[in-house]
């Protein structure tokens, strides 16, 4: 392979394509560099395209969490007198002892479809179902945003997808098709999330990249916090509702993403449509510099040996399969996913076991994300990837093991902390993802990453059941604290990328990887195979 990189432009700008900017360097030496120079930092357009872009996290939050209410277990009580406080569940009752619901049976698929005494196998398999869903889709689904539909589409159709399955999902009339739907609503908002990050950070430059991927997770912080709202006002209605709630806005929501959204420039452009690149970055860009896209873009050499062969949806897989670097990045990154998925959708499902009220405890969880985004939209300039996510699932998995111990208002506290230290860690690993791989197959890697966050949900809810039936901590604190905190040790295997731009094809990465002053960040530790 020649040592060149193949997004190198001709084009050395005249100070005068500049107004009121000095000492520019000689030439653009990347995409990074164009949307820098010829849109600024982040303009209005920009932002938002960001900020509506990024709002699909509510939606996506809303419909990951929403078993946490629809799925629970209704308090309730004896009718006869005898003292039932003891009891994990009505089933434990002696044969012919009368009780009853706190609630209207409706309130609950638990209680509507009487699966009190069912296997934990039945009650967890809807949220388990919605993970597996979930898991599946992003295989098959993430390439796509990559090879074929690009990131808006991809973020129109799951959006619109996962709405419609939320609506019929409230027309269930047992728990099979209950989980069928749930898993269908699953692999649906699959790539939802690695969608609306990929695209609202891709019409950005490097030195606003991590902000602007923050807002994601402020939006799902906002979407978690609706949803224990939601629900509490419509406590004594029907699960059905919750579901017709927050589907219906989701609906809307997907239809004006296909009017009022743009495609990523940067996906255009590494797949060869530069006019339409062009023409997306000139509506966007400030009147005093969309005269310069003429000259930016005139000696791109879009493509390379990698892309000319890249034609069909699993492409992007092949490419990460075939090079030996970006296979072990990814097996890193995914194994930390792992362990910090198990906690972050895990903690909400046991909150129940907290002895406290449910919409107060989910509540507190969902607050504890607002300082979570907070810490990393500041510091995500100035905090180290690799160091960051091994510190934060190391700290969340002894709080979660101490939740084993502690009882009581300590024990929810430690947790709320388990809690928060997961979720910082998701936040950064998913933008350590997006800087880890090239543009040609960063959706696809990012859906990967996700994809083992989501694995980890899938177990979470089995774990949450047994330990409800058996009263056992341990199957649940216990083994969330212990995975997270072997799976977050992976991340030393991974290179340092706090300060550096990111590449648009293999052959540039490697290019900067051989040439450090061109990645324009820290030293990397991952020489290149």
């Amino acid at each position: 392979m020649a040592d060149t990189t193949p997004l190198l432009p001709s084009y050395t700008p005249n100070p005068s394509d500049f107004p009121g900017e000095t000492n520019k360097k000689s030439s653009c030496t990347s995409v990074d560099d164009v949307i820098e120079r010829c849109l600024g930092r982040i303009g209005a357009a920009q932002l938002f395209q960001a900020f509506f872009v990024s709002f699909a996290w509510v939606f996506d939050a809303q419909q990951t969490f929403i078993n946490v209410f629809t799925d629970a277990p209704p308090p309730w009580h004896c009718t006869g007198g005898a003292n039932c406080s003891s009891l994990p569940s009505p089933c434990g009752l002696p044969a012919g002892a009368s009780w009853a619901w706190d609630r209207p049976p409706h309130t609950s698929i638990i209680s509507e479809w009487s699966l009190q005494c069912a296997s934990s196998a039945v009650t967890g398999l809807p949220a388990s179902s919605y993970f597996m869903g979930c898991l599946l889709g992003g295989l098959v689904l993430a390439t796509l945003a990559d090879s074929t539909l690009g990131r808006k589409n991809m973020l129109f159709l799951s959006c619109l997808a996962m709405a419609l399955s939320g609506i019929l999902t409230a027309a269930s009339p047992n728990v099979w098709v209950y989980s069928g739907l749930r898993f269908a609503a699953g692999f649906s908002r699959a790539t939802i999330g690695t969608s609306a990050l990929v695209l609202s950070t891709e019409l950005v430059g490097k030195s606003s990249r991590g902000e602007v991927g923050i807002i994601g997770f402020f939006c799902f912080t906002l979407g978690f916090l609706s949803l224990p709202v939601t629900a509490y006002l419509n406590r004594n209605s029907s699960w059905r509702a919750l579901y017709l709630w927050t589907s219906g806005p989701a609906l809307l929501y997907s239809i004006l993403v296909y009017f009022l959204v743009r495609e990523s420039p940067r996906w255009l452009l590494v797949r060869g449509r530069k006019e339409e690149a062009i023409k997306t970055i000139r509506d966007i860009a400030a009147p005093n510099r969309s005269d310069v896209l003429a000259y930016s873009f005139s000696g791109f050499n879009i493509g390379g040996e990698e892309w000319a062969s890249n034609t069909d949806v699993y492409s992007a897989l092949r490419l990460l399969l075939r090079k030996r670097w970006a296979l072990q990045r990814l097996a890193a990154v995914m194994a930390a996913g792992f362990g910090i998925g198990m906690v972050y959708y895990g903690m909400p499902l046991a909150l129940g076991a907290l002895g406290r009220s449910l919409y107060f405890s989910v509540s507190l969880n969902a607050l504890s994300e607002l300082p979570s985004s907070l810490i990393t939209f500041f510091l995500v300039g100035r905090i180290n990837r690799r160091s960051s996510v091994l510190g934060f699932t190391l700290a969340s998995g002894a709080c979660s093991v101490a939740c084993v111990f502690l009882r009581g208002g300590v024990k929810m506290g430690v947790e709320v902390v388990s809690f928060f230290c997961a979720c910082t860690a998701f936040n950064v690993v998913l933008i350590y993802g997006l800087e880890l791989f090239p543009t040609c197959v960063r959706n696809s890697a990012l859906s990967m990453v996700r994809q083992a966050l989501v694995l980890g949900g899938v177990f979470a809810p089995q774990l949450v059941a047994a330990a409800r039936g058996s009263g056992a901590g341990f199957a649940s604190f216990g083994v969330f604290g212990l995975v997270i905190s072997f799976c977050g040790l992976f991340v030393v295997f991974l290179p340092e990328t706090r300060g550096g731009g990111i590449s648009d094809t293999f052959e540039e990465e490697e290019y900067r990887e051989r040439t450090p002053a061109v990645a324009g960040g820290g030293e990397s530790e991952d020489p290149l195979v």
